[in-house]
């Protein structure tokens, strides 16, 4: 796992975009903090950059890097998830300006896959995740369901869990607003 890692950091920290498996399913992943990068994967998904992506971040200590409040509530939450969860935030910050959505808001979430929340814990910073498929098409369950036109944009492959068949579940989304209040958009 360490070989792959240190070959996806070089992409990452050299503008790149990797294809990485995460606590959901495969994702299309880049430095959150770079405009081109993500502008990157937004083409190759074929995707209107008006849709936001999320960001993984390998630790909830890292979230006020990120956005300018964690609500009490988003905390709990994070504390008791027992499965992949995303939350969405209001005023996103230190991020790239095409990642964030139009009404200043980032979908993050916190990995607990071995592989991408070391990848991010080396990184230093979060990266984009967003699903291995082409906008409008069925995320792939397992890495051999990629379109191969998304394999061959990417700056790397890894090269990890790509034989699992291990059926994982989407995250829930919950998104916060400003005065508080939440709405649960996926359980």
């Amino acid at each position: 796992m360490q070989t792959e890692i240190n070959k996806a950091l070089d992409v990452l920290h050299a503008g790149g975009v990797i294809l990485y498996p995460t606590d959901t399913i495969w994702g299309i992943g880049c430095d959150a903090t770079n405009a081109e990068a993500v502008r990157r994967v937004y083409e190759i998904k074929q995707r209107a950059d008006s849709k936001s992506l999320l960001v993984l971040l390998h630790h909830d200590s890292r979230l006020q890097g990120y956005v300018q409040e964690v609500p009490d509530m988003a905390w709990e939450l994070i504390d008791l998830a027992t499965s992949p969860l995303t939350i969405i935030y209001p005023h996103a910050k230190n991020l790239a300006q095409n990642l964030i959505a139009a009404d200043g808001s980032i979908g993050i979430r916190i990995t607990n896959e071995a592989f991408s929340k070391k990848l991010i814990e080396r990184f230093r910073k979060p990266i984009v995740s967003t699903s291995a498929n082409i906008a409008g098409q069925t995320s792939p369950a397992f890495f051999d369901q990629i379109n191969k036109s998304i394999r061959s944009q990417v700056d790397y492959v890894v090269n990890w869990r790509q034989d699992e068949r291990t059926k994982n579940k989407a995250s829930q989304i919950i998104q916060f607003f400003e005065d508080g209040s939440f709405s649960i958009l996926r359980q």
